[in-house]
């Protein structure tokens, strides 16, 4: 008698519906939930390691965290309608702490986090208080605790995280909350009130300032201190780059078939953040990663990544659709992962080269493809390692239990009820809600190449010698041929539906139970049952056959297990604990016996059983076990439960001896099957391929050989160049050693020199300095002496100070002790009063945090004035309180200053004995004293000072005085000369002057009388067009009215009518009444009229020709007058600079001083007669000539425009006459 020990092997799939469901705990290993455990999978050794829940009696995992050291793991547990957190080592994956507390009065935590340095907790509680816990989580105690919802508790909260630098800072966030508190004395202090009126559905800290929050209408809002300081908007970058790829695509002219166009709402659901920036998600199934711009404060976004699609679904885009609903980033942030609301994980390298293009990225199953879907079929085979499963997610997927991967997947239209997997592993037998399908397991696919027409088939398995199967249609179970495909026999006798069918070992029985409460055991062959076991009150879930065939064990309803032999019940085996039994399995070996319980457990029964039972509790599943199998060397039992999870267990006996497989020496079948068409286009590729290499090879020797060839005629060619400027490198190199030594000896002389001069300056410096330091030594002597008076002085004001210190200090003593005295027994009462009062402080607290959430953002601006009002008042007192202190310290300071000047006075004293040590400090400020008197002589110039003090006008010409001062500075001595002589060219300029003046108001005349003319030019153009648009308008309703007669052609009646309203219409209207009209006068007025047809054409001819001319004319004209206006502009601008330029050569000359205007004059008139071709000379001629040409050119255009008129005048009809009148005869 033994009972089997199980221990978890492996697991496919994950669990949903947790908060921040998947994170990093080194490079390789993940930490995410699946079924009622927490996984630890390694990604490159495929491992996993099993953190199981807290107890027993975890009813749901809510959310998870990991420490930021990588140590730790807290996993938020819904345990008996209590929250609870349980923290797991992660290094000895064993529990540390339990963490519960009765301020919660929710059943679960929704957000867990740990602090920076991992040594405290926050916990978000659920509604309907919304609790948020700050815990010491080593000791187990609460810190401090406050609400962050609304005083209601309706507005959910999501995430709750701490500031990445301050363990008393904490972010919670969640829809219209955004809320920042500080630890502080056992209480959470919210700061930084800010009014959210979005749904924050995540956040991150990016810095140990900033938060980023996600919302549901896909933005991202960054917050500073509380403020929002910037804001993107998803929707507008995706919409920027679909433009791109839309203009890439027509550039291409090609289409990409994974470009999806998400329709769907872009809400961000889940933020990563990293040292460079963070990663959001964006919509359904696209990341996107976020950087720090060169700004530092701006992101921008650098990369994206989108979820591929699953060809091997029926909708390959549905895949790419999932929502991502958790992040993580690995420590080296060399990686990503996700997972998905379909229970999917997916990874990529951040460094991937896609990525590093600009393109967007496709991520990868972290593992495999998981169901997402109620797992409603399982069956292993003996001849190969496998698992078949099928889901009502419409998919089948065939497992491999020795490498943990997956085989096979596809997706099928209808929903899939059952599978049973062929003992040979080559055939898979799956009840779907149209059919029953037989398909064969190919090397990539699963492909069906038998029906059967059984709509929704709830159970099917294959006999163990693989020539039956048999399959549940309603309440009849149809066994058929695996070969012939025809029925063998219909077991027809239940009253409801079949749930479970086993067989014996040998086949020839069949062993079946239902919801009816029937056992049945069914002969194969004759379809005889001999043996039944009913029990109506019972509805059966599952039944095991033992390896002999006599016994057989039932699980139902009715929470007992129950061993049935001879139609007899044996022994009923309560589950107790209020569970109940969902499934049985038993080993080949008849040894050990498993039920699988509805809130996920795994019970190993005692075999044989005994009353009461005897059994071994394990927990793996969140969700009622559906089927169990065990493989056939009885070493692996597959589960599957509705949580869409698949686990493998390893089994061994009560000593921990396995099961030994026996044919183990066999193996396990490598067979596969594959169509002949598929071999032999497989083959034919192959050769395609083998022939298509043979010809590369061959292209790409010749190329070698010719690359070869190439690349040694190159080397020889650079050999020779390398040879050449290597020659002549030396030659350079030779002439260069010349001049090197040229150079130094030209040096050393230069040196000697300018140590000769140096020595000569020193030697002047220093009697120099002798001198000053005499002075200096007297100054001091002077200050000494004043010192020590101020020092005695300062003294005997200090001891006044420090007396009147004392007696202060006492009196205030005596003051403060008394009032202290009073204050302890005010205390004393208040404390009693605060006792009394504390029970009102309750009942007042919990009326007035109703309404302080509405009355925050109102009070907020109200006390914030008032706060700076205080703090200035603060500001006041502080400062008359502390005018005695300031003024003793700064008593205090001057006497230590005057201290510090007498010890450097001491120290400059020594520094002046040695004066060789000190020449260059000296020499420094010598120079600047130097410059410095240099600049008072500059400034002490007579003429310089009296010209800029009588002329303010000079100061707009500082900058050209200046310039000019200097050069006189540097040419002062040759420049003697030359100012004797420039004083008699000033006198003579004078006179020029005057001339120049004269000139210009002559210019002014001239550009005045251009203004006129040209304005006048502009009245005539403007009247020119006037006459022009009219005639336009005229022959624009002659031609209309002529069209509308050409219309007539055919119809000469109503031709004439229209002939005479056009006459009417354009001629004079005082014609007289006509006379009767005979044919004389009919033929006229046809002559007329034919006249008149071919006098329109050529009119309408020549208006044609005329207007294109009359056009080309006033773009001309306009393009002329614009030139000239230009031009006339251009010259007042000359004029300005011309006279601005006369105003500063006055200045210069002094013409605008009364007492040397004659001497200026003098100078002025000699400067001319020495200098006639002046520039300013030649400047007026040209601008002279200038004003002619534009004369000559205005008159011209005059002239043109005159013709113009003239000629319009004769050719064309001005604008208001009318047609002659047609004359009868």
């Amino acid at each position: 008698m033994s009972i089997a020990v199980c221990t978890q092997k492996h697991i496919f799939g994950l669990r949903r519906n947790v908060s921040n469901s998947i994170a990093y705990h080194d490079e390789q290993t993940v930490v995410y939930p699946a079924g009622s455990n927490t996984i630890m999978y390694n990604m490159d050794q495929k491992i996993q390691k099993f953190i199981p829940p807290g107890s027993d009696k975890v009813e749901a995992l809510t959310a998870m965290a990991v420490s930021p050291n990588r140590r730790y793991i807290a996993l938020a547990e819904r345990h008996a309608g209590k929250a609870t957190v349980t923290i797991y080592d992660l290094h000895s994956l064993r529990k540390r702490k339990v963490l519960t507390s009765p301020e919660v009065q929710s059943s679960e935590f929704v957000s867990v986090s740990f602090s920076p340095d991992s040594k405290y907790l926050i916990t978000q509680g659920g509604k309907p208080d919304w609790t948020l816990l700050y815990w010491t989580w080593e000791k187990s105690r609460v810190m401090a605790s406050t609400k962050t919802s609304d005083p209601r508790g309706s507005l959910p909260v999501y995430q709750v995280t701490f500031n990445p630098q301050d363990n008393t800072q904490i972010c919670a966030t969640g829809n219209a909350i955004f809320k920042l508190f500080r630890y502080s004395e056992t209480t959470l202090k919210q700061f930084a009130f800010q009014k959210a009126e979005q749904n924050y559905l995540c956040q991150a800290w990016v810095s140990d300032e900033r938060v980023v929050v996600g919302t549901d209408s896909g933005k991202l809002l960054i917050f500073e201190a509380g403020e929002v300081k910037s804001e993107i908007n998803l929707a507008d970058l995706i919409k920027l780059d679909r433009e791109k790829s839309d203009l890439e695509r027509e550039k291409t002219m090609t289409t990409i078939s994974d470009e999806q166009s998400f329709d769907a709402s872009v809400n961000v659901t889940a933020i990563a953040a990293f040292s460079k920036g963070f990663a959001c998600t964006v919509g359904p199934g696209r990341v996107f990663i976020f950087e720090k711009s060169e700004e530092k404060e701006v992101f921008k976004k650098t990369r994206e990544v989108r979820i591929p699609e699953d060809q091997n679904t029926i909708d390959p885009a549905k895949n790419a659709a999932q929502t991502i609903t958790a992040l993580a980033i690995s420590p080296s942030e060399e990686s990503l992962v996700c997972i998905t609301d379909q229970g999917q994980s997916f990874s990529i390298a951040l460094s991937s080269t896609e990525l590093g293009k600009g393109e967007y990225g496709k991520f990868e199953f972290l593992a495999q493809s998981f169901h997402h879907g109620q797992v409603t079929g399982l069956d292993v085979c003996i001849r190969k390692p496998l698992i078949a499963t099928c889901s009502l997610d419409h998919s089948i997927r065939v497992w491999n239990f020795e490498t943990n991967n997956i085989e096979l997947y596809k997706e099928f239209p209808e929903e899939a009820y059952s599978i049973a997997l062929h003992p040979s592993g080559l055939y898979i037998l799956v009840g779907f809600s149209d059919k029953l399908r037989l398909m064969n397991l190919l090397i990539d696919d699963i492909r069906p190449f038998k029906e059967f027409t059984i709509r929704g088939c709830r159970e099917c398995s294959f006999s163990n010698g693989g020539h039956l199967f048999a399959a549940v249609h309603g309440n009849i179970i149809q066994v058929y041929s695996t070969t012939t495909f025809e029925t063998v026999q219909n077991l027809k006798g239940h009253n409801g539906k079949v749930k479970a069918v086993v067989w014996s070992q040998d086949d020839s029985r069949i062993v079946s139970c239902g919801i009816d409460g029937a056992v049945y055991e069914w002969e194969t062959y004759t379809g005889k049952r001999p043996g039944e076991s009913v029990l109506k009150s019972n509805h059966y879930t599952g039944v095991a056959l033992s390896p002999e065939g006599k016994t057989y064990y039932a699980v139902g309803s009715d929470k007992t297990l129950k061993e049935i032999s001879d139609c007899q019940v044996l022994r009923e085996i309560d589950a107790k604990d209020n569970a109940t039994f969902t499934s049985v399995a038993m080993s080949h070996s008849g040894r050990m016996l498993f039920t699988g319980m509805h809130n996920g457990a795994l019970r190993s029964i005692k075999f044989p059983v005994t009353t009461p039972g005897e059994w071994i509790e394990y927990t793996g599943h969140s969700s009622q076990i559906v089927k169990m199998k065990v493989t056939h060397d009885d070493q692996q039992l597959i589960t599957i439960s509705d949580d869409s999870c698949v686990m493998i267990w390893k089994i061994q006996d009560r000593e921990g001896r396995a099961q030994k497989r026996a044919d183990k020496d066999i193996g396990y079948a490598e067979e596969i099957l594959i169509t002949k068409s598929d071999l032999e286009e497989k083959n034919s590729n192959m050769a395609e391929l083998k022939t298509r290499v043979d010809e590369l090879m061959m292209e790409n020797d010749y190329q070698m050989r010719l690359k070869d060839m190439n690349y040694n005629e190159k080397i020889k060619e650079l050999t020779e160049k390398f040879i050449q400027e290597m020659e002549s490198l030396k030659t350079k190199n030779q002439v260069l050693k010349t001049e090197k030594e040229k150079q130094e000896q030209k040096h050393e002389d230069d040196v000697s020199d300018i140590i000769e001069r140096h020595s000569k300056e020193v030697q002047d410096l220093e009697s120099a300095n002798n001198q000053k330091l005499m002075l200096e030594y007297e100054k001091y002597q002077e200050l000494q002496t004043k010192s020590q008076k101020m020092q005695e002085d300062y003294e005997r004001q200090l001891h006044e100070l420090e007396e009147q210190k004392e007696r202060e200090l006492e009196e205030m003593t005596e003051f403060y002790e008394a009032k202290l005295n009073d204050m302890n027994k005010k205390l004393e009462t208040a404390n009693d009063e605060m006792r009394e009062q504390k029970r009102e402080y309750e009942e007042t607290k919990r009326q007035i945090e109703e309404d302080a959430d509405r009355e925050i953002l109102d009070i907020k601006n109200r006390y914030e004035r008032r706060l700076k009002e205080e703090k200035d008042n603060n500001m006041k007192l502080k400062a008359e309180t502390g005018i005695l202190r300031k003024k003793f310290t700064s008593l205090n300071k001057e006497i230590e200053d005057h201290k510090e000047e007498i010890k450097k006075y001491q120290q400059e004293i020594q520094k002046l004995n040695n004066m060789i040590h000190q020449l260059e400090k000296d020499i420094q400020g010598l120079k600047k004293e130097i410059q410095e008197r240099d600049d008072t002589i500059q400034d002490k110039e007579k003429r310089i000072y009296d010209l800029k003090k009588k002329n303010q006008e000079l100061e707009k010409f500082k900058f050209v005085l200046d310039y000019k001062i200097r050069e006189l500075k540097k040419q002062i001595e040759p420049r003697e000369k030359e100012i004797k002589n420039s004083k008699e060219q000033i006198q003579e300029m004078e006179s020029e002057l005057e001339r120049f003046h004269k000139q210009n108001t002559q210019l002014e005349l001239n550009i005045s009388e251009l203004k006129q003319k040209l304005k006048a030019t502009e009245k005539e153009k403007h009247q020119e067009r006037q006459t022009v648009r009219d005639v336009e308008a005229v022959v624009r309703r002659f031609r209309t009215d002529l069209h509308n007669c050409v219309g007539y052609i055919q119809d000469p009646k109503l031709l004439g009518e229209s002939i005479r309203a056009l006459y009417k219409k354009h001629v004079q209207d005082d014609i007289t009444s006509e006379a009767s009209v005979d044919a004389d006068i009919q033929k006229e007025y046809a002559r007329q009229r034919e006249h008149l047809e071919r006098s329109v054409a050529s009119l309408r001819k020549k208006l044609v020709k005329d207007t294109e001319i009359h056009k080309a004319d006033n773009v001309r004209i306009m393009q002329e007058n614009v030139s000239l206006i230009k031009e006339i502009n251009d010259l007042r601008k000359e004029l300005k600079i011309a006279r601005s330029h006369v105003h500063d050569l006055e200045a210069a000359l002094g013409l605008h001083r009364k007492t040397n205007q004659a001497k200026a004059t003098e100078t002025l008139a000699r400067l001319l007669d020495n200098n006639p071709n002046t520039k300013l000379e030649l400047e007026v001629t040209d601008k002279n000539k200038i004003i002619d040409m534009q004369r000559n050119e205005i008159s011209k255009l005059r002239s043109q425009l005159r013709e113009m008129e003239l000629y319009g005048n004769n050719d064309r009809p001005p604008s208001g006459l009318r047609l002659e009148p047609i004359e009868t005869h």
